[in-house]
């Protein structure tokens, strides 16, 4: 196959950090180490309580800009920022809980260079606290029932068995190459989600737009998972039970939409309910509760 591009393009790196700069730091540590150089990073610092300048300055990272929003804008609202300033060819879209490998941006950019048809990359993900299991190894298809996905090889062990790339049917939003042309003609993450299910409401329309989505299985970065919002927070689980309603809400039709929510007022709502007041997670059980509502009362295309 005839390689679509030859010279070598600018990758816009982009992280957002929020409350995290010690852990900004540590990725950025890692970035040193890679081997592809024709990039930019852009931190982009969603209004953490101490200003990060003097700690990430005083790293002297290469290529990096840290940028303030002043406000906290969510993962979807915060990479969209960042992207509007990105200069490159690819954005890489990359959690600042992670530490990659050198090669990572040569073999994400390999499969853009040689099939054009490709919109998004990504790699082989792998737990830090366990760095020989896997946490994704691309996507298995959304349940339209359940509103719910697995992703493939999350926590087996990595034995070589999903070391062949191929196309999936989502990308991951802690690590997932973009090219410049697919923001370009599809455009960014929804807004309007904030945080959770984004990567998968923007993968559909990637999908819809006819390019596809590519699990990388040469690349590798390892994750150190929720720090930033935390494994059992009532912030997750308020957008969490919000959005996956949203997502469904916008990317199915009538029947679908239907037999997804009959199944998830019969079936997933009751458990969820039951399992809070049984483990007496009073706190949970309300964020839950919020965020089924806010359906009830909000447009699928509502920012509010």
């Amino acid at each position: 196959m005839t390689a679509v591009q030859t010279t070598e393009p600018l990758i816009s790196i982009i992280t957002l950090n929020w409350n995290q700069t010690a852990v900004t730091c540590d990725f950025l540590e890692s970035t040193r180490n890679l081997l592809y150089k024709n990039y930019e990073i852009l931190v982009c610092d969603m209004a953490s309580d101490i200003d990060p300048t003097e700690q990430i300055s005083a790293g002297n990272y290469p290529n990096t800009k840290l940028l303030l929003a002043g406000k906290n804008l969510g993962f979807a609202g915060g990479n969209n920022w960042g992207m509007k300033q990105a200069k490159g060819d690819y954005i890489f879209i990359v959690n600042n809980d992670t530490e990659v490998t050198p090669d990572l941006l040569n073999v994400l950019l390999e499969p853009f260079l040689i099939d054009k048809s490709i919109g998004v990359t990504c790699p082989k993900i792998r737990y830090f606290s366990h760095p020989n299991v896997i946490q994704y190894a691309g996507f298995n298809p959304m349940n339209l029932y359940t509103g719910r996905t697995t992703a493939i090889g999350d926590k087996e062990e990595d034995k070589g068995q999903y070391d062949t790339s191929r196309y999936t049917y989502g990308a991951h939003g802690c690590a997932m190459m973009v090219s410049k042309d697919v923001i370009d003609k599809v455009g960014m993450f929804p807004d309007n989600f904030f945080v959770y299910y984004e990567e998968w409401d923007w993968s559909s329309r990637i999908l819809k737009a006819g390019y596809t989505i590519y699990y990388q299985a040469k690349g590798l970065i390892y994750h150190k998972e929720s720090l930033s919002v935390g494994k059992n927070s009532p912030l997750k689980v308020y957008y969490l039970s919000r959005n996956r309603i949203l997502y469904m809400r916008r990317n199915t039709n009538f029947l679908q939409f239907m037999a997804f929510l009959f199944c998830f007022t019969f079936l997933a709502m009751p458990k969820a309910i039951i399992s809070y007041i049984v483990r007496r997670q009073f706190v949970f059980l309300k964020a839950y509760l919020k965020g089924v509502s806010w359906n009830l009362t909000r447009s699928k295309y509502s920012t509010a």
